[in-house]
């Protein structure tokens, strides 16, 4: 029960065990643990010191006397899970920040698209949460006031981190008015045009990549595309439409 305990709490078989004997045993020197624990001493020795770098232990004697160890409170077993969960999201923002670049290089060797896909409230955290790397400006087709009713929160969200990574974006938006007021209002690093055209899907384009997420209450599907001839090819169909779309208010009334 202990031991599986502590396995939960990220030991090892052997740092476990080794935990749980001066636990059940009290102090105790390293051949002692090695002896009470059938582990080899001088694996003993090693796991000694990894419990001791992570707080479980502590010794005391060395330097001419022999050395005996010593078992911190369990309650550090909690401070050591948390010091992982922390350690373990800076993982994930360093490698979400360097996986684009290495799935380019992985692309380029397999010769095809890198295609993610996700749903429902997953599908929402990863497109509003993915920032160009490279480029500084992205393309957008998008009914605004459908995202803001379907995901307020996270649609703002991703429109101040974009302002504050000082990335533009160029955006082909439903012409409603709910949208021209919107439009009106949110001027910084951003330039809309209009479109008579319902868009069910958000379409973003940006770096190698194309993103794609439904603006449907009940069918919540996002999709990440990261090839580069699909993302030009898409870059220049925008462009194209952006030169050729009107800007001016259309009659509503």
């Amino acid at each position: 029960m202990e031991e599986n305990i502590l396995k939960q709490a990220g030991l090892s078989e052997e740092q476990s065990l080794v935990y749980e004997t001066l636990i059940n045993k009290g102090p105790q020197k390293a051949s002692s643990v090695s002896s009470w624990t059938g582990i080899k001493r001088g694996l003993t020795y090693k796991v000694l010191e990894q419990l001791e770098n992570m707080g479980l232990i502590s010794k005391k004697g060395g330097s001419g006397a022999v050395a005996v160890f010593y078992p911190a409170h369990p309650s550090v077993l909690l401070d050591k899970i948390e010091r992982d969960k922390k350690n373990l999201d800076l993982a994930k923002e360093i490698v979400s920040l360097g996986i684009g670049s290495l799935s380019s290089k992985y692309n380029l060797i397999a010769g095809k698209p890198n295609v993610r896909f996700f749903e429902g409230e997953d599908a929402i955290e990863k497109i509003t949460t993915d920032y160009p790397t490279k480029d500084k400006e992205i393309r957008q087709w998008i009914d605004i006031n459908n995202a803001l009713n379907h995901f307020r929160k996270e649609t703002i969200k991703y429109k101040d981190e974009r302002i504050k990574k000082n990335i533009s974006k160029k955006m082909i938006v439903t012409d409603t008015i709910e949208n021209r007021e919107y439009a009106k209002n949110n001027p910084t690093l951003t330039d809309f045009k209009f479109t008579k055209k319902k868009l069910p899907t958000a379409i973003q384009i940006y770096d190698e990549k194309v993103s794609m997420l439904t603006l449907e209450k009940d069918k919540q599907i996002g999709i990440i595309i990261e090839d580069k001839a699909i993302s030009e090819t898409l870059k220049n169909i925008f462009d194209e439409i952006w030169e050729k779309t009107n800007s001016q208010s259309l009659d509503l009334g």
